[in-house]
């Protein structure tokens, strides 16, 4: 069975991830760049348009960080928030943070006020950096939490470190220790704070450089958010890792995008669906060579088949579509280039990881069937922060971890999301998974983004609805999409409701966020 079977090196993995690690070599993440910037002190770093940072100088950077912070009262496990975008200061502030043995606290810079005083009630931060065009909100949830502002802006922030008395000395961590708190989405109630270690990171981000095969010669994009856990582990710190080059872009349009692949010989791209969909459909993608890039990572949703396709087609890089979650550090599988590529699926676990699907008698079930997605591993959380039930509610007395999300494996052992089992549509006494029919009108030739979802129905109980954007340039009624759907679907399933907008609502990372769809003329 493809979930009892152990991926290849599971003894291995475990034993450089588990506990013992920590007590032969100091697993705090701030190594990553130390080791790196010993080894490659002139090297680029971080880039960000004319700005280019040096290794040495981003660890110097980090010693300041971590003196400011000192200062202002932080200590070896004190939280930090962090709510900068996209710019060499991030790094700077999420690294100073571990040097001094502090957890970090990523934060949204577009979060509200509201939002922000959760963040810091919740966590307990005792100090929050956030990039001066944002602060007045956290100006205003500062000052109800008394957390110490820091703001933090290209200039006035060197000049602020430069005063500090820097703090050279990598705090002595355990693996299990907290580096990082980071809260989920918060699709049901307030979000929930993850509980990241060191091990769980240090281990993913072993995972990723034996899957992507980078050397300090990489120039990757730097288009993910870093607040977000695929930035942050797969972007940001497998790079500092190897010491390879990230090349930031603060806010995702696909011209810049482009340019900054052309401009930087990108080789390795980390993104989104909707980030390949847009570079896709973007009107001057022949303008540039993008003809360095030898790598696609997707990830954070499934990437329709036909995006792929026709990705994979016009700018001639593979793409590998992977799996996971905040909880999980995040990745927990992913196709691989040294195997079977397999469309529509989230390939096979990662180095170490075990998964399992299991039905709602929470019985092991067999290739084919549906079931939810398990996963048991060094990448999974310590637990959520201060909620001891929640994180029972999430993680069995044997280690593995609910993700909620409803899938199935062949026999090759390559798994496939079916849907958020939250997601599933209940119509008439039968199952919907809206990412069924999404994938359905992907393919229509006029539709450039798709979201299905689940509207109230007095007789069925739910009924489907579909919510589509046009590609530019294209035309297409409702009433066409309906009918396309329907042909191509069982009768129970296409949507019977259909609704074309200019854009579907997205988060931070570019992900559709149905929960932001208006259903209100449906209720």
């Amino acid at each position: 069975m493809p979930d009892d079977a152990a991926p290849r090196s599971l003894g291995w993995a475990l034993l450089i991830c588990n506990e013992e690690r920590g007590s032969k070599l100091n697993p705090n993440l701030a190594n990553l760049l130390s080791a790196s910037a010993e080894k490659f002190p002139e090297r680029i770093a971080i880039r960000l348009d004319d700005t280019a940072v040096p290794y040495a100088m981003l660890d110097g950077a980090t010693k300041l960080v971590a003196g400011l912070l000192s200062a202002n009262g932080v200590q070896q496990g004190d939280r930090v928030g962090i709510m900068l975008p996209n710019v060499p200061h991030f790094p700077m502030a999420y690294y100073g943070a571990l040097r001094l043995g502090a957890i970090v606290v990523p934060m949204n810079v577009l979060l509200t006020a509201r939002e922000i005083k959760h963040y810091l009630n919740d966590s307990g931060a005792k100090v929050l950096l956030v990039w001066n065009d944002f602060s007045p909100e956290a100006e205003a949830a500062c000052e109800e939490t008394g957390t110490k502002l820091i703001k933090v802006d290209p200039a006035g922030f060197m000049e602020l470190i430069g005063s500090a008395e820097p703090i050279a000395e990598v705090a002595e961590v355990k693996g299990g220790d907290t580096a990082v708190v980071l809260y989920t989405s918060g699709t049901t109630g307030q979000p929930k704070g993850a509980e990241l270690t060191h091990n769980n990171i240090g281990c993913n981000v072993d995972s990723c450089i034996e899957l992507f095969g980078p050397t300090e010669e990489e120039v990757v994009f730097g288009g993910l958010p870093l607040f977000h856990i695929f930035g942050q582990t797969v972007s940001m710190n497998v790079v500092i890792k190897v010491g390879a080059e990230l090349t930031l872009l603060p806010r995702f349009d696909p011209e810049k995008a482009f340019e900054i692949v052309q401009r930087d010989k990108v080789t390795i791209m980390m993104g989104v669906p909707t980030m390949y969909a847009a570079l896709l459909h973007c009107p001057k993608r022949k303008d540039f060579d993008v003809g360095s890039l030898r790598l696609c990572v997707s990830g954070g949703a499934a990437l329709p088949g036909e995006v792929l396709k026709a990705f994979e087609a016009e700018f001639g890089s593979p793409i590998i579509e992977g799996y996971g979650l905040s909880e999980t550090s995040p990745v927990t599988t992913f196709g691989r280039l040294d195997m079977e590529q397999k469309p529509g699926t989230i390939g096979v676990p990662i180095e170490g990881v075990q998964v399992r699907l299991i039905d709602d008698d929470g019985k092991v079930v067999g290739v084919g069937e549906k079931g939810e997605l398990q996963i048991k591993g060094p990448n999974v959380m310590k637990g959520y922060w201060k909620m001891p039930e929640a994180t029972a509610k999430a993680i069995d007395p044997d280690g593995w971890f609910s993700s909620g999300d409803v899938a199935t494996v062949d026999e090759d052992g390559y798994y496939s999301i079916v849907d958020r089992k939250k997601e599933m549509i209940l119509r008439g006494g039968y199952n919907v998974y809206p990412r069924e029919v999404e994938e359905v009108l992907y393919e229509h030739p006029a539709v450039r983004e798709a979201a299905v979802l689940g509207v109230p129905h007095t007789d069925l109980g739910e009924e489907v609805l579909a919510v589509v954007s046009l590609k530019e340039g294209e035309s297409a009624t409702e009433d066409e999409i309906r009918a396309f759907a329907k042909e191509q679907v069982a009768a129970y399933k296409y949507p019977r409701h259909v609704q074309i907008i200019d854009d579907l609502p997205k988060g931070p990372t570019g992900k559709i966020l149905k929960r932001a769809i208006d259903i209100s003329a449906y209720a």
